[in-house]
Parts: C-alpha cells; structure tokens; sequence
C-alpha cells in the first residue's frame, strides 16, 4: 500500500507527539547528554589527525550545545596559495542550501501562502509542461516529459520536500533531458535535486515570489549571516576558498549566478552555524511547523541514497528508523531521534547532524572532498554514538 502524506491540518497534534517523543528519549537518554563536549585542544587534535589520515586540505566545524553555538573553527588553507581557511570564510553550502529552503517554505506554510498538501497545479495558471521556454531552461528542468503523464497533478510540495515526486536527480540526466516521473508521487523516496527546484518554480511562477530575495530576508538577515547568498557576490571574492578533489586537483569556486533551491548557497561555517543553532532551538517557526520539519514523513528503504532509483531492501535489511523529513533526514539512534543533511559536489564536502533530546548538532564544511571520509568518526568523537546511518549518505567508510 502506498504510503500518503500527512495534511497539514494536523501539525498542531503532530507538534504534541513531537514533544512527547523528543521528551521521552531526554528522560532515558541522561547519561548520554551528560556526556561533554570534547575540549577545543582535543577537537583541534581529532581534526588534525583525520585531516592527515584523509589529506584533507581544509575543514571548518561548529558545535552547537543545548541550542547554542559553542565552538566555531577552521582548519587548513582555502586555496592552493596556502592562504589559510577561516571561520568567515566563503564556502560552498552545497545541498545543505536544500535544509534551509526548506525551512522557507515551513515559514510560507505557517503565514497561509502555501499549503504542504495542496497539489502544485492549484498554484500554477497553466499546466506545469506549458511553462516551457529558453529563458526558463535556464533556471529550472525541462517538464515538457511530463506533459502526458497525469501524475504530476498529484504531486505536493510535501512530496518534493521529501523527494517522494519519482523524479530523477536532475531532468538533465534522463536520455531526452526532460524531466519524467518514475513511480507513483508519495510512494517512496528517491532523491532529486529537481524535486525542490520544481518547488521552487512553483513559488517563483506561480506565487510571484523570488526565492532569492525570500532567502535572504527571512534566514541571512533574520539570524545575522552577512556572508550568506543564494547567488555570487563580488565581496565573497575577499576570502573565498575553492575545492580540492578526490585526485587531490584543485577546483575554482563556482560562481553561481541564480538562486537554485537546491545547492547555490555561498556561506561561512561562523553563518551557517547561526541557522543551525536557530533551526534545532526551533526560532522563527510555529511550534507546529520546526516539528513538522523533522518528523518521519516517508520511510526510507534502500541501501545507499545513490543511485536515486534502486530495489528497496526487504524490512530486515533497512536501516530501522530512517526516514525522510522535511529537506532533511531524520534517524533514530542510542541518543534518540536525530537528523542529517549532507552536501556534496567534486570538490566539497558537508555534514550536519543534529541529535533532539540534547539539541546536539555538529556542523561540518569542508572545501575538500576526501573529507568526508572522516565525517563518522569525527562526529563520534564529539556527540558520541548518535546512531547517523553514514553507510546510507557515503556508503562503505574506512575505520579511521
């Protein structure tokens, strides 16, 4: 049997169960909460020791304790003249862009300007294939493959927050280029890039919105991210650090000219911690909504993320408790309910993990991608056993 969303209708019982379920692992989970924080020394020697063992070039980490930042730092160079990477320095956010979009559009649910289980088509004028043109290709997906397929009728934006739509990653990858559905919207989970930009176009096309400006004043300005963009600014030019591939080439920062709900954003591991702290303290949002954000929506049953289409795993096999949330993925493990985005092109690599019951969170940005071979062990180290089901992000990892 399909799996069918939610109404938004209920977030308010939804937001109770919520607390009552983050509220019970805070009573079991004393002896895991009370464990410290590791020391910045011994953090800065953790680091150092998997920055070798990977030969990463540079990573910058925040810890959030209890809703608040508590340790903000960098390490390594940010390009390859050795100039050193810092805490304001300009990164690739990558898809973690797709966790603060999100959030958008739970701020749009909450003012009535949109509605999670309302198909797209009520807030299009015109059929979603109709939309095609030069200008618009280039700022989202081809939909005219959609255009004798009825399905994508159904779609919500809930199914594209939890890439449930049947989309590939991008359209771009089908054979034609055009963008097509897969298996029944809301049925299971499949990640697409193209799913949020299509959520995007929904708000730009049909609401009249700018996602960019959207962005801008309701998180950069609203939690003080003077470094945050959803597109290129001539002063992140200042201190700006370019990639490092898994060959150990250097790649220049790409300079993104068009806000893409899906991984444009520029930011700084001191700016983006802000949003962190604020997105698990749950500011800015009803109650109902930041829970919402972060309740299990739709299971998820494969083995790996990628590739998007594969066979679900019989139910001994999954990894227990893994599910799609809202632009993010949510988990249960020895620290209860917890949840995770990462970020990820040839040359960057980014993590951040968030554990409920002691509003924990590790957020990592690195401007090298062989990083993320250390993200499990790294965070271990500082929140302990969380339970992230890092096989399913980066599949095997080495024991580092």
């Amino acid at each position: 049997m399909a799996l069918m969303p939610t109404p938004v209708t209920s977030l308010a019982a939804l937001a109770a169960m919520a607390l009552l379920t983050v509220a019970a692992p805070a009573l079991a989970q004393t002896g895991a909460e009370s464990r410290p924080i590791p020391s910045p020394a011994a953090i800065d020697a953790e680091v150092t020791r998997l920055m070798g063992a990977t030969h990463s070039e540079g990573l910058a980490l925040a810890v959030i304790d209890d809703g608040q930042v508590t340790q903000v730092r960098a390490w390594g160079d940010r390009n390859a003249k050795g100039d050193p990477l810092e805490t304001d320095t300009v990164m690739y956010g990558a898809s973690l862009t797709k966790a603060v979009f999100a959030w958008t559009v739970m701020q749009l649910v909450d003012e009535g300007k949109i509605d999670l289980d309302t198909p797209i088509a009520a807030y299009l004028p015109k059929p979603l294939p109709e939309y095609w043109s030069e200008e618009l290709s280039d700022r989202y997906a081809d939909y005219r493959g959609l255009a004798d397929d009825p399905r994508w009728r159904t779609i919500t934006p809930r199914i594209l927050l939890t890439h449930s739509a049947g989309f590939s990653n991008f359209g771009f990858l089908e054979p034609d280029g055009k963008l097509k559905i897969h298996y029944d919207p809301g049925t299971r989970y499949a990640y697409s890039g193209d799913g949020l930009i299509l959520l995007q176009f929904v708000l730009e096309q049909g609401l009249g919105m700018d996602i960019g400006a959207e962005m801008q004043r309701r998180v950069f300005d609203r939690f003080g991210m003077p470094m945050t963009g959803m597109m290129w600014r001539p002063d992140f030019a200042t201190n700006l650090a370019d990639g490092w591939t898994a060959d150990g080439s250097v790649e220049p920062h790409d300079e993104r000219s068009k806000p893409r709900a899906a991984g444009s954003m520029d930011t700084t591991i001191a700016d983006l911690s802000k949003f962190v702290a604020a997105y698990v303290r749950r500011d800015g949002l009803s109650p109902a909504s930041a829970a919402e954000l972060v309740r299990p929506q739709l299971p998820i049953k494969t083995a790996t993320q990628f590739p998007s289409f594969q066979d679900e795993l019989p139910a001994a096999e999954q990894h227990p408790g893994l599910s799609a949330g809202l632009g993010v993925v949510t988990f249960t493990g020895p620290q209860g309910p917890g949840f995770f985005k990462g970020g990820h092109n040839d040359s960057t690599g980014n993590s951040w993990v968030c554990v409920e019951a002691s509003r924990r969170c590790v957020l990592i940005l690195s401007n090298d991608v062989r990083s993320e071979a250390a993200f499990p062990a790294l965070v271990r180290f500082i929140l302990g056993d969380t339970g992230v089901p890092y096989a399913w992000e980066y599949g095997p990892q080495p024991a580092l």
